[in-house]
């Protein structure tokens, strides 16, 4: 377990490094002011990378499901120091949990930030918490489709069939699989990307917009976010693009290879259409109850800010606190659900929230028909049992985890709305929450410090389904 944990974070440092050259790149053509920090820390990641790979390295590895658990957690963990390394070299006025934060925040794909004056910080620095997000979001993508089945958390194993069956003529190999994801992913972001530019963005401000909105990060260029831009046809192509990411991406993988548009035949994307249509009326509504505020511009804002937070990418385009108490009770409500599951979206995921709607409804037909069989299915395909215990399980403990960080970010002295909103934006990833702190309109940046290391934790067990984190903690994962 040793040498596959180091062979592993070789190659994840060795990655790190190369990403790095895209700023440090930047920094070099435009004269920026942190070219140092940069070269020391890919220098640092090649070195560290480069003697764990080479110390470590096999020609193949059995992986045990406990150990499994064990190195994803250390992976992402890993990953998050090293993603702090430059603004720890830039020698910028943050202390050392501001700096983890905003890494674990950035790869997490959650979107909070503990950083102001955004306007005028080196471009280098912005460009690479871009690049965490979007080397995040393919992450998070690989990892909920490769591995989460296999591991059987939350119910995934109801999606095995369409990562790993050998016998599907589109994805015979988890290594062209994977190829496949890269290029959907890809595509995804030369398309908004060049939609950026086209509408209104300078390069600059399109690329970093490309990859945390393609990864439903929510990352921005700009202190006021999104809402820098004041532009209908950039929310309008941001929307969809957070849409984009929220989506399944085996879906996307069938229709580039096989040609097959299946969406509108997945339960859980017209489910997921249908909450955010049904959000954006009720928003829209609430906008319309404010005297002298609707605009029919508000109908998209109702609209992006709802898929905004619905998919966990969190960006802000005004302070929607103030647009009526329904509106920020909807808000609250979505934060938790997320999207689909297979997607760069955190949350609850929107197939476990229609199967338990199933279960329900199974059960109320079983009162009224007692000798009634009504069995169970999910896009046409029997449910087993164990799949829901799983789901069960997994709700419990998702509910249990935002009543527990909750109340410990309450016993570091902040308000009841912060804390609960804080508890819930960072286990389900999705960046902003309520409040005069942590609301659209602010940061994290005056929380406690404490605080803001329960949040790294809980940003980072949100993002890995919470059981494939908590389940380390286990004494009988460290038994031979």
């Amino acid at each position: 377990m040793i040498s596959l944990s180091g062979y592993t974070l070789g190659i994840l440092s060795i990655a790190y490094g190369m990403a790095m050259l895209i700023p440090l790149g930047y920094e070099v053509i435009y004269a920026g002011t942190h070219f140092e920090s940069f070269a020391i820390s890919i220098l640092l990641c090649l070195l560290v990378g480069g003697a764990l790979f080479f110390a470590n390295h096999r020609r193949s590895y059995d992986l045990l499901a406990k150990q499994a658990f064990l190195l994803t957690s250390l992976s992402w963990i890993w990953m998050s120091l090293l993603g702090a390394l430059p603004f720890f070299f830039a020698k910028m006025d943050m202390s050392l949990v501001d700096m983890i934060f905003e890494s674990v925040s950035g790869l997490t794909t959650t979107g909070s930030t503990v950083l102001t004056n955004l306007d005028a910080m080196d471009p280098g620095l912005l460009l690479w918490r871009s690049i965490i997000q979007w080397l995040g979001g393919f992450g998070i993508i690989a990892f909920a489709i490769i591995l989460l089945p296999v591991l059987r958390v939350g119910g995934m194993q109801l999606f095995h069939s369409e990562s790993s069956d050998n016998s599907s003529k589109a994805i015979p190999l988890t290594g062209k699989y994977l190829q496949l994801l890269v290029s959907v992913y890809l595509i995804l972001s030369i398309l908004c990307f060049g939609l950026y530019a086209t509408f209104g963005m300078s390069l600059f401000d399109a690329f970093n917009h490309m990859m945390t909105t393609v990864s439903t990060g929510g990352f921005s260029t700009h202190d006021d976010s999104f809402g820098h831009f004041d532009s209908i046809p950039l929310k309008i192509i941001g929307a969809l693009f957070m849409l984009g990411g929220g989506i399944p991406f085996v879906l996307f993988v069938k229709l580039v290879v096989q040609g097959q548009f299946t969406f509108h035949r997945d339960e859980q994307v017209v489910t997921l259409l249908f909450i955010i249509l049904y959000a954006s009326i009720l928003v829209t509504v609430s906008l319309i109850l404010l005297p002298g505020t609707f605009e029919k511009k508000l109908i998209v804002d109702a609209f992006f800010n709802v898929i905004s937070i619905i998919t966990t990418t969190g960006y802000a385009d005004g302070d929607y606190q103030f647009w009526g108490g329904l509106a920020v009770a909807v808000f609250f409500i979505i934060t938790f659900l997320g999207s689909c599951s297979g997607s760069t979206a955190g949350g609850l995921k929107i197939f476990r929230i229609v199967l338990m709607a199933k279960v329900l409804y199974q059960q109320l037909r079983k009162l009224i028909y007692p000798r009634g069989v009504f069995p169970l299915r999910y896009n046409e395909k029997p449910v087993e049992g164990k799949v829901i215990n799983s789901i069960m399980a997994f709700f419990f403990i998702y509910i249990l985890s935002n009543i527990v960080i909750a109340m410990l970010l309450a016993l570091t002295g902040l308000d009841f709305v912060t804390s609960l909103s804080g508890a819930a934006t960072a286990i389900a990833n999705v960046g902003p929450g309520l409040g005069e702190i942590i609301g659209p309109s602010g940061n994290f940046a005056s929380i406690p410090d404490t605080a803001k290391w329960i949040l790294c934790a809980a940003m980072i067990a949100g993002r890995l389904e919470i059981l494939t984190f908590v389940v380390i903690f286990v004494p009988a994962i460290w038994r031979p």
